[in-house]
């Protein structure tokens, strides 16, 4: 690995490492559950866990690696919209100032039901009142913008594009089972596109994340796969590179918002001008870390959780990166605080961090 991602102007108005916009929930996780409740029947989980979801989950991945981070959402004057105002300005220091908070409107609520590798989700909430091109309306110049593309392209992203910022993009399920292929046309836009893989092979009609990747490849310069489990495949078409990884072996407590911790951290490392395997490693690292944690925003590891974790039990495998050695955690925060000047390198085992 050739270098750390680059440390932001901290300066005021300095342009955003990443600019995201899209729904914020208040994210309620139940973990522990034997097997999903029966009609009429009451079960106690083991663990619980709460805090900013939704589109929070990117912001505070990027935010804990010390990226500048710029985020347009809609907060309820609500209890719910209150605290996830105060935990991503206050705590992670989210930059708020393209957010609006909506009166008599109420902040979107979800109750993740964590089992085994995967999740269920239960939400309440309304369509916010401001439409995401209303609140990009006078959005800056980033070096990068995650955004989740669906069945109305949206302007903003134009105008990004057009300004110079590398798009990252992700789709998500589709209720409808059509998988219109329309989606695709806006990656003409973009410089990543990062679908798991079951959207993959849905979205390209093709039967293995293999074959997605190569239809993904001929739409987008970056094409990232997601496999779960099975780790995560890319072709960067501006390198020439192409990397398969394994998923990083570690104990699931709860998986909700592994997916943005992944992309977010897939992000931070191409600004860094990382490899592309070892942009993968490093995502797929931050991802399996998160999942040991009540998810969501607060479970994303930053740069000390990442370079945290004692020796490897002996029959794992080993993926030797170099990442940028950070001093210790903000009181309070998951991730490091930022200094002026990179410190020393060292090769670190992201098996490690399993133990």
């Amino acid at each position: 690995m050739t270098e750390p991602p680059a440390l932001s102007d901290r300066a005021p108005g300095a342009r955003p490492d990443v600019l995201l916009t899209g729904l914020l929930f208040y994210d309620l996780v139940l973990t522990g559950l034997g097997k999903p409740p029966a009609p009429g029947e009451e079960i106690w989980t083991r663990g619980m866990g709460c805090g900013p979801g939704g589109i929070a989950n990117l912001a505070v991945a990027a935010a804990r690696f010390g990226l500048r981070t710029s985020l347009a959402t809609v907060f309820g004057d609500d209890f719910y919209g209150t605290y996830c105002r105060g935990i991503l300005a206050g705590q992670e220091g989210v930059d708020l100032s393209l957010s609006r908070t909506a009166p008599g409107w109420n902040t979107p609520v979800t109750v993740s039901l964590a089992q085994g590798h995967d999740r269920s989700l239960v939400t309440h909430g309304q369509e916010p009142p401001y439409a995401q091109d209303d609140l990009m309306h006078s959005a800056p110049a980033a070096r990068s913008a995650i955004v989740h593309i669906g069945a109305a392209p949206q302007e903003w992203i134009t105008k990004a594009a057009a300004a110079g910022t590398r798009i990252f993009a992700d789709v998500g399920w589709d209720p409808t089972q059509q998988w219109s292929t329309d989606i695709l046309d806006q990656l003409s836009l973009c410089h990543a596109f990062m679908p798991n893989d079951g959207e993959a092979m849905a979205y390209t009609r093709t039967d293995t994340p293999a074959a997605a990747l190569l239809r993904l490849a001929e739409l987008v310069p970056v094409a990232v796969v997601t496999c779960g489990r099975d780790g995560a495949l890319a072709t960067d078409q501006t390198t020439g590179e192409y990397a398969k990884v394994p998923a990083l072996d570690t104990d699931v407590l709860d998986a909700t918002g592994a997916g943005d911790v992944f992309g977010a951290s897939f992000v931070a490392a191409t600004l860094g001008g990382w490899p592309l395997a070892d942009r993968l490693r490093f995502a797929g690292l931050a991802a399996g870390l998160s999942v040991r944690h009540h998810g969501g925003a607060l479970a994303a590891p930053g740069w000390y959780g990442v370079t945290g974790g004692s020796a490897p039990p002996p029959a794992a495998p080993t993926l030797c990166l170099r990442i940028w050695s950070r001093p210790a955690p903000i009181a309070g925060r998951g991730s490091s605080p930022l200094t002026d000047e990179p410190s020393d390198f060292f090769d670190f085992d992201p098996v490690a961090a399993q133990s």
